[in-house]
């Protein structure tokens, strides 16, 4: 199983755990982002399209199910497995009734952990690979636009353009988490594979073209262009329907006002 796409989020308070994991997956071709705390965490799994989560028990001072059923209130589908000092049939009883889809008790072989994690997202996988069968045309609707991402079409009443494979990668991922920020390292390991410094001008070239395709919605309301400046200005106060942000330093969000 290719395994250089999928984005693991770690939480463990052990430094030592957390990075002997971390180095070992990171080895096997998994992009991961550890985190120490569950607040911190949290907010990243409410931000970042993360494929699996691996989340220890043991966090000093921390109801650590409170973590699991917060992402079970708002990731439903984001894999969890646990890990835990405790092998008591009540705790993974618990764990299990929480939504997680595996648990494991340390000490435990970070070989077979990944072999888990393997099973699981070979899984998802699988129900992905049917749901594109079943599905002939994968299309999107942002705001006059119809984005059709298996015919690699942007259209609108003014003009329909034939889109590249990236671009259309690219506007798939930034739809798939519409008006939620994605952070560049993101986009750069789903999109290109990789997060280097030519990967990184390139995403920002595509992302400039991808700008001007929507300026088409908005043309009669773009403000004369003033000597200097980058940033588009509309008249009026007027908010376009469909309008990709950067957050400098940080990432794009693609968002769409109804």
């Amino acid at each position: 199983m290719e395994t250089l796409s999928h984005s693991v989020i770690l939480v463990d308070d052990s430094d030592n755990l957390r990075s002997v994991i971390k180095e070992f997956l990171e080895m096997k071709g998994y992009n991961v982002w550890d985190f120490k705390e569950m607040n911190s965490a949290l907010k990243s799994i409410n931000t970042v399209p993360y494929h699996l989560c691996i989340i220890d028990l043991s966090l000093h001072n921390q109801d650590n199910f409170v973590l699991l059923q917060n992402i079970r209130k708002y990731k439903k589908n984001l894999p969890v497995i646990i890990l835990s000092d405790n092998d008591s049939r009540e705790e993974r009883i618990k764990g299990f009734k929480l939504g997680c889809d595996d648990f494991m008790t340390k000490p435990f072989s970070i070989e077979e952990l990944e072999l888990r994690m393997r099973v699981i997202l070979g899984r998802g996988a699988a129900a992905s690979n049917v749901k594109t069968v079943l599905q002939e045309e994968t299309v999107y609707k942002l705001g006059n636009f119809i984005f059709n991402f298996s015919d690699m079409q942007l259209i609108h009443p003014k003009k329909t353009r034939m889109l590249t494979r990236k671009e259309a990668e690219l506007l798939k991922l930034l739809c798939d988490h519409k008006n939620k920020l994605i952070p560049r390292e993101i986009i750069l390991k789903e999109v290109w594979g990789d997060d280097d410094h030519s990967a990184g001008r390139s995403m920002d070239v595509f992302l400039t073209k991808l700008r001007s395709y929507l300026q088409i919605d908005n043309e009669e309301h773009l403000a004369p262009k003033v000597k200097g400046k980058r940033k588009v200005v509309y008249t009026g106060g007027y908010e376009p329907q469909v309008e990709i942000f950067n957050v400098h330093g940080t990432g794009f969000m693609l968002k769409i006002r109804d």
